[in-house]
């Protein structure tokens, strides 16, 4: 196996440098692990996974709820470091590490009854359905909720019985080491989750050794479409949460001002880099003037700047270059005939940091109207009735989530029936919840984490007949 990976695993590349968005200084340096290394890792994987699957479910339970208490305890030091690396607000990095313990506790609760024998009568004397584990599963993570998004994946891919090698984002070395820590100090052998600084050109590879039995990526489209390929060489399932272009529908019977609060809040969450963020809001001409002033207004109220500052509202985008690319998406809008209602530009001085901004009549043709915007921008649509709404709505390649906001039960429904995504909220902001299936449909991928979906997700159903 050795000479195996040595030919298609290349040399090294040069180290991984993580950089404080807000201050653009380096934060570390992490040498990529070399052939030999990731190996062990696999060999590591492979012999905890034979002995993790034959635990009973309620000895993983258990190691989930001392998870969950380990998170709590180096909440304010895992947030500081989520803050530095990826310039998260510290008040909403504490609240990721205060989701990923419920998943544990919720999941450490419900989770073995989920996996237990199901009963089916048939002719036999006794027949039943088991779930067992597939064995390693690769993660391909990215850097924008460096502990949610692995643990919303891993928490019940660990309970059903599996075992995950953590291939993170590059700027967020320093999460994916502090995952495996956690991990660590839970309980869990070394093999249970293994943090894996490689480089992409080491994903074929890993995807490609026997021993690897399936992949979850979250990232981009491009990025899902690249690995679901690999994967299908190989017919090893897959799950992708990919990208989003939420819709955010405002009927007549709204509540305004819970609508503009919520519709603030989703577009600046996680300064504005979130998939499942709303980044499109589609109001209805009744009242497009009253909620754009609202919702102009509550945007430029927001504090922008160090996000280890409580008061601060909005923090740096994640590099230069993202910075860079979200701005040429804004003016490429503006010259597609999109009208600037506030911000628009970078702001000066140290860090990566980009002013709330609200654009209105965008053009269907417009980056605003096609594009993911990843960052504070947000694109206002105005509609003449519900049927337009829906229609502007799935007006994108992505699928991810919706809202809309009505007092109309008849329009509700017609959203939830008619909206093409993984979920609908109405009266609500999209979020993701351990309760409930979280996936996407269209370029947004396929599969589903969390929920009974998601915990079922990497495993196989076997079918049990006795006479």
């Amino acid at each position: 196996m050795k000479a195996i990976l040595a030919q298609v695993m290349p040399e090294p590349p040069n180290v991984f440098i993580s950089v404080d968005p807000a201050t653009g200084r380096e934060l570390s340096r992490t040498e990529p692990l070399r052939p030999d290394a990731i190996e062990q890792a696999l060999v590591c994987a492979e012999a905890e996974q034979v002995r993790w699957r034959m635990l009973p479910v309620s000895e993983r339970a258990a190691f989930l709820i001392e998870l969950a208490r380990q998170l709590e305890l180096g909440a304010k030091d895992l947030a500081a470091l989520m803050s530095r690396e990826v310039g998260k607000p510290f008040r909403e990095a504490l609240g990721e590490l205060k989701k990923c313990a419920w998943t544990a506790r919720h999941f450490a609760e419900v989770g073995p009854q989920m996996l237990a024998d199901e009963v089916v009568p048939t002719d036999a004397k006794s027949s039943y359905v088991m779930h067992r584990p597939l064995g390693i599963v690769l993660a391909i993570m990215p850097w924008n909720y460096p502990f949610w998004q692995v643990f919303r994946f891993a928490v019940p891919a660990v309970l059903a019985g599996n075992v995950v090698l953590l291939k993170h984002a590059p700027a967020t070395m320093g999460c994916s080491a502090a995952i495996e820590g956690i991990f660590r100090k839970a309980g869990a052998a070394r093999g249970i989750l293994q943090h894996l600084p490689v480089d992409l050109e080491a994903v074929p590879g890993l995807i490609a050794d026997p021993r690897v039995k399936a992949v979850t990526v979250t990232g981009s489209t491009r990025a899902g479409r690249s690995v679901a390929a690999l994967a299908g060489q190989h017919l090893k399932p897959c799950v992708l949460e990919l990208g989003g272009s939420d819709p955010f529908i405002v009927m007549p019977s709204a509540d305004l001002d819970l609508a503009v609060e919520n519709a603030v809040l989703a577009r600046v969450q996680n300064n504005g880099q979130s998939c499942i963020a709303a980044k499109r809001f589609i109001v209805h001409e009744a009242v497009a003037a009253p909620f754009e002033e609202r919702f102009v207004a509550a945007m430029g109220r927001l504090r922008v700047g160090d996000p280890m500052d409580e008061s601060v509202n909005v923090g740096p985008i994640a590099s230069q270059r993202a910075r860079d690319a979200l701005h040429d998406q804004v003016t490429r809008s503006l010259a597609a005939g999109a009208r600037l209602c506030l911000g628009g530009k970078a702001l000066g001085g140290p860090g990566f940091f980009y002013a709330p901004t609200v654009l209105a009549d965008v053009p269907a043709s417009a980056p605003a109207a096609t594009e993911e915007l990843f960052g504070p921008v947000a694109a206002l649509f105005r509609v003449a009735d519900l049927a337009e709404a829906l229609s502007v709505a799935n007006r994108t390649s992505y699928g991810l989530s919706a809202s809309i906001w009505t007092q109309s039960a008849a329009d509700a429904a017609a959203a939830v029936k008619g909206i093409e995504a993984g979920s609908v909220f109405v009266n609500g902001m999209p979020k993701s919840d351990p309760r409930l299936p979280f996936g996407g449909v269209k370029d947004s991928g396929f599969g589903r984490e969390l929920g009974r979906d998601g915990l079922l997700a990497f495993t196989s159903a076997k079918s049990i007949w006795m006479r």
